[in-house]
């Protein structure tokens, strides 16, 4: 089994510190849902209510947490770049 290098224990930590906080919100809208049904049916936001607004915040937080994974990420050289002008078709 190969050796995760370093950026790719970077970017697995970083991964699931978001998926920590995606989580708590998650378990957040859940307790709600369970245990203040009523809270839930309040209106907060133009007459729509917290299980709305919160569900849409989920979704909308998922995307941005995976722009942000996507941007803080830090990448490995690719292997076509170190071999030169054969990752251009070129012959050996």
């Amino acid at each position: 089994m190969p050796s995760l290098t370093d950026s790719q224990r970077s970017n697995a930590r970083l991964g699931l510190w978001l998926f920590a906080v995606y989580l708590l919100l998650y378990l957040g809208f859940v307790f709600l849902s369970a245990f203040a049904p009523a809270a839930m049916e309040q209106p907060v936001l133009a007459g729509l209510n917290l299980a709305i607004v919160y569900g849409f915040g989920l979704i909308i937080g998922a995307f941005l947490m995976a722009v942000l994974y996507g941007v803080l990420c830090k990448s490995e050289p690719s292997e076509d770049l170190s071999h030169g002008d054969r990752a251009k078709g070129g012959q050996a």
